[in-house]
């Protein structure tokens, strides 16, 4: 490959180090040059490495017309852009040469001049427009592209990459003693060294370290503070901890070259910053054996495990940041423990190489997918359901088609109409419409090969006949567009009015090319309708695919998630999952009834999760008050978050679920959970029939005495017997993806 790399010149920290260790690994196999807008030591050091460099000054337009030369003449197969100047220049380039440009995003660009007005209004609107414009995205880490997704970036065009560093280190040049005393710290047995290496501007937030640091020294007269860095906030902070601190307890480096003696000296690696994407400060830390404090942002949580391999606080939080130093400055175990900890986990994912294979994998996907879509009038799916309105099935849902459908054919563009784009972009990974935006609708409907409807129960008039409707117009209007249209993974039915039926039957005959149904109890609706001649196959819920998140994740649902009262990782779990019904006075106090029961009974923890926030959080407030009024039995309240994984994860762990929610059933199912339900809509009877589970009873029959019996009748079932009765479920769900290939490629 032949790869152009534009860069200002003028870059520090961690974008500097990025680029030179990336392009000082690529340029061994690949052909790659790098030109800088300025002469300075960012190429000098460039050129040490053996990186190819070329240094072009001069006006804008000047600067174009050499690049489009030099393009032309080595032909070069992708421009990758760093930086504002870059991306400026790149995405004016991107018209004339006709080639993939690409941008490396290493910071939030809506706080790269914060402080600076007046840059902030020029160059920093410019780098945006910028980078709207480029082909293709690369976030140094996953909160960075997520942050792209939600700001817009097409995700079937986003990459994440990780920093990378050595692990290989020669003796520092100078030992802890040495260092220490250059800085005019004399070393001490008792001594613990917080440092920082990074920029002295707004967005690192070094205010909040002096102030924490001070409280720390109070604390622990024999800590000290090295800030290894410089910029336009320098003299400021050195005023602040002249004033708060002791003299000579905190010392300015300035820029440090020599980074090896710094974290070799130093015991604790510092970084409190507003905003990151992945900074290299933290993994190069690691790599000389330093323990971290961290503020929570960007992709720091992907290193740092709060309390597993280093400590993590809340931007700006001074006691807590204090707290956390006065720790490690008591605990010397401790700090040794996390130190040794965090070196092992980062030298599994952030080495040089790892992220120089990374960036290749890059660029071979950006050639692919650039020809591809050179080669193809239309491609990729669209995916219509009831997506971005806070229901967790329903998300989960789509999260396991792009999921599966990317594991099956990583570069199909897939979108989705959803009701919060930039949520469900950042979430399920895939580019969006806003649901109900017609231009934009028939824009994409222009575009794409194939349409699925589904994912859910859109074919019904239950919740509204509008909402029909709506969803039998889109298939319409994208068989007007000229997409072949699929129903997929649905649940039909009920549909009770006869004009509607008439509807439906009449739009899935003549607009509808092939149906996968979830279950059995959909064909025979779609029977009944009068549907007829259209391939179709009973498959199962996509949810099935859904895997359960690891335990940290989890943990996080619990802490974050809870509305009322807490959930401890030691508790046995009952999950009830309810949902606002017609005459739900009638059914509160039988879920009240049972969550009480399985606490008094079992020693179970009774949670009342809110699979849908926004319509659940009510009716599971009013069950936990009815509990604990008449029973005396405290319920916690959680709601479920957008990591649907996390979910699926909590439900694993529990002990036995009672739920209405359809999709709290089926993660139940899929995952050995006993479960039992409690019907309000045929969809919930047809997958209990399906799957072949008998442990259910009717809305209108649910009082008391038979959910207390249903809490007995599941505790003692084996998780072995549920996952094989489910265990058919999970292939038949993966060929709702392989059927939608089959018709991409036809």
């Amino acid at each position: 490959m032949r790869i152009l790399h534009l860069i200002s010149g003028g870059d520090v920290g961690g974008a500097k180090t990025h680029v030179h260790t990336l392009l000082a690994g690529l340029k061994e196999t690949e052909k790659v040059l790098l030109v800088c807008f300025q002469q300075g030591p960012f190429a000098q050091e460039a050129q040490e490495l053996g990186i190819p460099t070329r240094v072009m000054t001069g006006s804008i337009p000047l600067v174009l017309r050499r690049l489009k030369q030099l393009i032309h003449d080595e032909g070069f197969e992708i421009i990758h852009c760093h930086g504002a100047r870059a991306n400026l220049i790149g995405s004016i380039l991107k018209n004339h040469t006709k080639i993939p440009t690409i941008s490396t995003v290493h910071s939030d660009p809506r706080l790269d001049y914060m402080g600076r007005p007046l840059a902030a209004l020029t160059f920093g609107n410019l780098n945006q427009i910028a980078l709207r414009r480029m082909d293709f995205w690369i976030g140094v880490s996953q909160p960075m592209v997520d942050m792209l997704h939600t700001r817009g970036a097409d995700p079937n065009r986003s990459f994440a990459i990780s920093n990378g560093v050595s692990f290989q280190h020669a003796p520092p040049a100078l030992d802890r003693a040495s260092y220490l005393r250059s800085v005019g710290i004399e070393d001490t047995p008792d001594m613990t060294v917080f440092g920082i290496a990074a920029r002295i501007n707004p967005v690192k937030d070094m205010g909040t370290l002096i102030r924490a640091f001070a409280k720390t020294v109070a604390a622990c007269p024999s800590a000290r503070l090295i800030i290894a860095g410089d910029g336009e906030q320098r003299a400021q902070m050195e005023a602040l901890a002249a004033e708060l601190c002791p003299p000579d307890t905190v010392r300015f480096a300035g820029w440090v070259t020599d980074t090896h003696s710094f974290y070799s000296a130093i015991d604790v690696n510092m970084l409190t910053s507003l905003s990151e994407g992945f900074p290299y400060a933290l993994p190069e830390g690691a790599s000389w054996h330093c323990a971290t404090i961290a503020s929570r942002v960007g992709g720091i949580p992907s290193l740092v495990e709060h309390e597993v391999n280093g400590l993590l606080f809340t931007p700006r939080d001074v006691d807590t940041l204090a707290n956390y130093m006065i720790r490690l400055a008591r605990d010397r175990k401790l700090l040794n423990s996390y130190a040794d900890r965090l070196y092992a986990d980062a030298r599994k994912k952030y080495s040089i190489e790892a992220t120089v294979a990374r960036q290749k994998e890059i660029y071979d996907a950006v050639l692919r997918r650039t020809a591809r879509a050179a080669a193809r009038k239309r491609d990729g799916v669209l995916i219509c359901g009831a997506f971005g309105k806070g229901n967790i099935g329903d998300d989960a849902i789509l999260q396991a088609m792009v999921q599966e459908m990317r594991r099956l054919d990583p570069d199909l563009p897939l979108y989705a109409t959803t009701r919060s784009p930039g949520r469900t972009a950042r979430e399920a990974k895939v580019g969006t419409v806003y649901t109900f935006h017609p231009w934009k609708l028939r824009q994409r409907l222009k575009k794409t090969l194939l349409f699925l409807s589904g994912g859910g129960s859109l074919i019904q008039d239950a919740t509204s006949t509008r909402s029909l409707l709506y969803y039998l117009h889109a298939i319409r209007l994208a068989k007007r567009k000229g997409n072949q249209v699929m129903m997929f993974s649905c649940g039909i039915g009920p549909v009770q009015r006869t004009i509607n039926q008439r509807r439906a039957a009449n739009t899935i005959q003549s607009c509808v090319d092939r149906i996968t149904l979830r279950d059995s109890a959909s064909a025979h609706v779609l029977e009944r309708l009068g549907v007829h001649g259209i391939p179709t196959r009973v498959t199962a819920d996509l949810a099935f695919l859904v895997q359960p998140a690891p335990q940290d994740r989890v943990e996080k649902l619990c802490i974050e998630g809870c509305v009322e009262g807490a959930v401890a990782p030691g508790d046995r779990l009952l999950l009830l999952a309810p949902r606002p019904w017609e005459g739900a006075e009638d059914y509160l106090e039988a879920f009240a009834g049972a969550a009480a029961y399985a606490a008094r009974n079992y020693g179970l923890k009774p949670v009342l999760l809110a699979m849908e926030p926004k319509k659940d959080l009510s009716i599971c407030k009013q069950i936990a008050q009815i509990a604990l009024k008449q029973s005396g039995v405290s319920c916690s309240v959680l709601a479920a978050s957008e990591d649907a994984a996390a979910v699926v994860g909590l439900i694993r762990r529990a002990d036995a679920v009672l739920g209405m929610r359809l999709h709290a059933l089926i993660f139940a199912s899929s995952q050995g959970t006993p479960f039992a339900g409690v019907s309000y809509d045929p969809k919930v009877e047809g997958f209990l029939d399906y799957i072949g589970q008998d442990c259910w009873c009717s809305l209108k029959d649910a009082d008391t005495e038979r959910l207390c019996a249903m809490v007995d009748a599941i505790l003692p079932v084996s998780r072995e017997s549920i996952l094989a009765a489910s265990q058919r479920l999970r292939p038949l769900a993966a060929e709702n993806c392989e059927e939608v290939l089959q018709m991409i490629r036809a």
